[in-house]
């Protein structure tokens, strides 16, 4: 049921691989540990956080929310869980114990986390999961698989959204490079998110309502020799129905259009033409088409006429015939896919070609057809063409996104900080993995130009700033880094999404967390979003916070002993 894109369900739909054996072997391995040492009732707090952003940047978007609720909803073990546990274990486990795992749901857990979309900072808890030590231990690992590739490619997608600008289309055509069919499914969710448009994907389309669009593969148009391959060679126009010729039509206007394009019809594939016409018959609506199967190349005519050549002759030229035709006929064609070459270049050459034909025949809305770019494009490509001002509408974008390559992991962590009552911190030679202790809140502060000035970490019994109060930030690590703050917005982070074994909040659909993400963004200062050299957002904890971090750092650091 849809109320402002916020939707109400009785139960969340959950991947069908997701469940509780879905997790590292120590983990059931330390339930059972903890179970006989008698911990059955000990009350733990971890908090799940990341230590860097990924992608050498300065931002990351915070995503798998959802996955991580409806894991808590569904959590159960199953009779054939037990029986594998069984005979995986080892047999000298008390059989009790699997009664106990048998019984074992997630009622008794509390989480607050920061709301799916939004940007987010290292050492910021995504998450902050509370409940009897056994049950959010077992947590672990499956929240981590659902948020750390999740947050990779929302990020990752809200990167290249940046890179291309809000007028270009972004499309993700990633399924058959991704890791498995999962990670496929992931992707087209989180590209989404992150911002892009549509997908390939035929599966997460129907599984998650997202836009699916395509063209064809250069097999299509190398499966046709010649126009002996159209078996049907008629179309009816859109409005009489009258049955016309196509192929009669699209060569006539062929050669035509070869005498502006200044070319010859000898150079155009016949192969390609077919391919092109019977397309065109099978979708007078939806005609994009490849164009570059076939390269042909005539460098001794730049030599001599002294002029860049369109390399693409055949398919240009057959595209822009059958695309003729079917305006004859009252349909328009939707535009070109060029999936090689040099894009920038190839893409001004195919504008100025569709602004030819348009001032040539009066079709104004010839010139403003769709130009679409793959060829394993990443972010810098982008970010290449725009220097090299391409007339590319809509970018294709497969391995680099759904692999994430750039970085293959964001390294999110999970970390013990209250047992009991108590806080816990673990200590490193390494400060950047130095935990901070204790339950705690976090706020975003605002400065007077309205962006996001810094995240300010609190203990939880502290009270939380208040606009126009000066407040005192600190890093968590470095004593002389401080800095008094006079926010003009606090913003409280953490919502409490489950308790009591139920979801605590109407949960947006894909389409407002796809909308949260661009909110969110356009609270950082442009400096933070930048490609290169982006400016680190501040990240700090408060003074009595900061104290109490160095007070149990000092307690449980070892005192050395010099001989």
């Amino acid at each position: 049921m849809e109320d402002n894109g916020y939707r109400k369900r009785k139960k969340l739909r959950q991947n069908g691989v997701v469940g509780p054996l879905l997790t590292d072997l120590y983990q059931i391995t330390m339930a059972y540990a903890y179970w006989k040492s008698g911990k059955k009732k000990d009350v733990a707090v971890f908090d799940l956080f990341f230590r860097q952003n990924p992608f050498q940047g300065e931002f990351t978007i915070f995503a798998g929310l959802e996955e991580c609720l409806k894991f808590l909803e569904n959590f159960h073990y199953s009779e054939s869980d037990i029986i594998y546990l069984k005979e995986t274990l080892p047999s000298t486990i008390e059989s009790e114990f699997f009664d106990y795992l048998k019984n074992l749901t997630a009622k008794d857990v509390t989480v607050h986390a920061i709301e799916e979309g939004s940007v987010v900072f290292p050492r910021v808890p995504l998450l902050r999961v509370e409940g009897p030590l056994i049950i959010v231990q077992l947590l672990e690992t499956t929240f981590l698989t659902l948020i750390n590739f999740a947050s990779l490619m929302a990020t990752n997608a809200a990167r290249y959204r940046i890179a291309a600008g809000k007028q270009v289309s972004l499309l993700e055509f990633g399924l058959r490079r991704a890791q498995g069919p999962d990670g496929g499914l992931s992707a087209s969710r989180y590209a989404y998110v992150g911002g892009f448009d549509g997908t390939s994907n035929v599966l997460a389309g129907k599984l998650f309502n997202i836009p699916v669009r395509g063209t064809h593969a250069h097999s299509y148009i190398t499966s046709f020799t010649g126009t002996h391959d159209l078996h049907t060679k008629t179309l009816r126009h859109r409005v009489t129905g009258e049955e016309h010729d196509m192929l009669t039509l699209c060569q006539e206007w062929r050669k035509e259009l070869a005498k502006h394009l200044e070319t010859l019809t000898e150079e155009a594939s016949d192969g390609e033409l077919a391919a092109l016409i019977a397309f065109a018959i099978a979708f007078p609506d939806g005609f994009m088409v490849l164009v570059d199967t076939y390269d042909v190349k005539r460098y001794y005519a730049v030599l001599l006429m002294h002029i860049f050549l369109f390399v693409h002759r055949s398919g240009l030229l057959n595209f822009c015939a059958v695309a003729m035709a079917l305006n004859n006929l009252g349909y328009k064609a939707l535009g070109i896919r060029i999936d090689s070459g040099d894009l920038a270049y190839l893409s001004n050459r195919a504008r100025e070609t569709f602004m030819l034909v348009a001032e040539k025949y009066d079709l104004p809305w010839f010139a403003k057809l769709t130009i679409v770019a793959s060829n394993d494009i990443n972010e810098e490509t982008i970010l290449s063409l725009n220097e090299q001002g391409h007339k590319i509408d809509c970018f294709g974008i497969g391995t680099h996104l759904v692999t994430c390559q750039r970085q293959p992991a964001l390294g999110c962590v999970y970390k013990m900080v209250e047992i009991n009552g108590q806080p816990r911190i673990k200590l490193s030679q390494e400060v950047g993995k130095v935990t901070m202790p204790g339950c705690k809140s976090a706020y975003r502060l605002y400065g007077a130009n309205g962006h996001a000035l810094i995240d300010l970490l609190q203990r939880s019994v502290e009270n939380p700033p208040q606009v126009g109060e000066k407040v005192l930030c600190r890093h968590p690590f470095e004593e002389s880094k401080r800095a008094y703050v006079i926010p003009t917005c606090v913003e409280e982070l953490y919502k409490l999404y489950w308790k009591d074994g139920k979801i605590c909040q109407t949960l947006p659909t894909l389409e407002g967390i796809r909308d949260r993400v661009q909110t969110s963004l356009k609270t950082l200062r442009q400096d933070h979003k930048r490609n290169l050299n982006p400016t680190p957002y501040k990240v700090a904890v408060s003074d009595e916070l900061y104290n109490f971090i160095h007070d149990l750092w000092l307690q449980n650091a070892p005192i050395g002993e010099l001989f």
